[in-house]
């Protein structure tokens, strides 16, 4: 039959890799990776102390091995909130661990009940799985692959129902065992599914990590970082995207180019960092006044576009104006304290079933040089 300690031992050495790709995504700074990192470092201490439970006195084997063990494991859990934007810590656990430790000693010392022992800590354990897997079922960011989502909450939710059904069996007395690395059949299977389930979860961590690794290379690539509007690549295959349904649904759709007023003179008055400070208002100011459904994008330079989906080019030139106003309003507060008070043009026009998305920018580009040939700081229709 399999020894225990065996399952101990490679448990042991795949927490070690997973403490080493962990280790490696480090410098990334993905929240939760130090609290991953630590849980496993930790585990792999108490799984060390489990194994050598043969050879080495209860207070290493019984005591520490398990209180060791199950702070890696609320360690996982506290990584898997910081993961996800929630505070990582509840006290309340650490109350329960303690507790568990105080009924480990009573247990260990006063009247052995090797037992309760394993019911308190699986059932200690089945709520930090459940904990796991109910955070990451919630957490899935829409549009984000969801494959490591699921593979997190399963092997979390594995890991709860073993633990609960370890707790359970131990608690109501089924079977009685007088070490943890009793080789029988039934503690070998929970052994081997309750300490086999860290290693999983630790995958599953480095899976999340990577996909977060991705949302950030893909928001690199699709967010301008100054003004926090899509880049121009982005910006047009959304365009496109929405001419295609334009098409398939034969709703409308408009769109405005948009140009910074005398933004050469503010750069060589101000300086480019002043000139930048405009660029970022100006992208806040108009994400702040648009709606949820409108996409923005910077085409480059000073030069920015609007898309409004299932509107009409007169309702698109009435949003821009309002807009125009509110800019030209509020200006730009510098580094300085200087209130530096700036306007724009735009160009609008709608779209006109079977043309392209060049042709219709074309004649949105062309209203606003008509725009700025009146004066600039208006809203001219196409």
């Amino acid at each position: 039959m399999l020894d225990p300690a065996s399952i101990l031992i490679v448990t042991v050495l795949s927490g070690i890799m997973s403490m080493a790709v962990l280790g490696s995504l480090r410098p990334a700074a993905i929240p939760g990776i130090g609290y991953w990192i630590r849980g496993n470092a930790l585990a792999i201490v108490g799984l060390i102390l489990f194994a050598l439970q043969r050879s080495t006195p209860l207070y290493l084997s019984v005591m520490v091995a398990n209180g060791v063990f199950s702070i890696a494991v609320l360690q996982m859990l506290q990584g898997c909130r910081q993961f996800f934007g929630r505070k990582p810590v509840e006290f309340a656990e650490y109350v329960c661990w303690a507790a568990m430790m105080l009924g480990f000693l009573c247990w260990t010392y006063v009247v052995t009940d090797i037992n309760a022992r394993i019911a308190s800590s699986s059932f200690f354990h089945a709520y930090v799985y459940a904990s796991v897997a109910w955070i990451t079922y919630k957490g899935h960011i829409p549009g984000r692959p969801k494959y490591s989502y699921h593979f997190v909450t399963a092997a979390a939710s594995i890991g709860a129902l073993g633990h609960m059904s370890r707790g359970l069996i131990y608690g109501l007395g089924l079977v009685h065992q007088t070490t943890l690395l009793q080789a029988n059949v039934v503690n070998i299977a929970f052994l081997g599914l309750g300490i086999l389930a860290l290693p999983s979860l630790s995958i599953g961590m480095v899976m999340l990590a990577h996909d977060r690794m991705a949302e950030r290379l893909e928001r690199w690539a699709n967010i301008d970082e100054l003004t926090g509007a899509l880049t121009r690549r982005a910006f047009l295959a959304r365009a496109e995207a929405r001419i295609r349904q334009v098409l398939a649904n034969g709703t409308r759709l408009s769109i405005a180019i948009i140009d910074i007023d005398h933004f050469k003179a503010i750069n060589d008055e101000y300086g480019h960092a002043c000139g930048d400070e405009v660029l970022a208002h100006f992208g806040r100011v108009v994400a702040a006044n648009i709606r949820s459904s409108d996409i923005f994008g910077r085409l480059g330079g000073e030069e920015f576009a609007v898309l409004y989906p299932s509107t009409g080019r007169g309702d698109a030139v009435e949003q821009l104006d309002r807009l125009r106003a509110t800019i030209a309003a509020a200006g730009c507060r510098l580094a300085d304290g200087e209130l530096l008070v700036y306007t724009f043009s735009a160009g609008a026009d709608e779209y006109r079933r079977d043309e392209t998305l060049a042709h219709l920018m074309a004649r949105a580009d062309a209203a606003l040089y008509a725009a700025k040939a009146r004066g600039r700081n208006r809203v001219m229709a196409g």
